[in-house]
């Protein structure tokens, strides 16, 4: 019932920059937090950073100072600006939604983002 359609990702040299993109689509009519996570090669999957419907943030600390996520919430939409980018940044980003009435998450396929040096 819901979709999430992410955009942006590539490869990038390092101290390039990139903006990830993520629009939800479906049957939800309520949106809570949103947020990007980013899995490695051979690693979890972790959070880099989340939003607030209110618009509160919260970031991986490897990535503060760098990355900025903000949110359009008349067009369920959360982006990722990435700048500064190392080669440690390289994976697999997920872009991840909570409804917000019942309280379940959904997640994009992931975009892959390779950052050489």
């Amino acid at each position: 019932q819901v979709q999430l359609v992410e955009s942006g990702g590539g490869l990038v040299q390092a101290g390039g920059s990139l903006r990830l993109s993520c629009a939800a689509s479906g049957r939800i009519f309520s949106i809570g937090t949103m947020g990007w996570y980013r899995q490695a090669p051979g690693k979890q999957r972790d959070l880099v950073a989340a939003i607030t419907r209110g618009g509160d943030t919260n970031y991986a600390d490897s990535v503060k100072g760098r990355f900025t996520i903000s949110r359009d919430n008349s067009k369920n939409t959360v982006d990722l600006q990435m700048t500064s980018l190392k080669p440690e940044d390289t994976g697999v980003y997920y872009c991840n939604v909570e409804h917000g009435v019942l309280r379940s998450y959904y997640w994009g396929q992931g975009t892959q983002v390779t950052v050489s040096s």
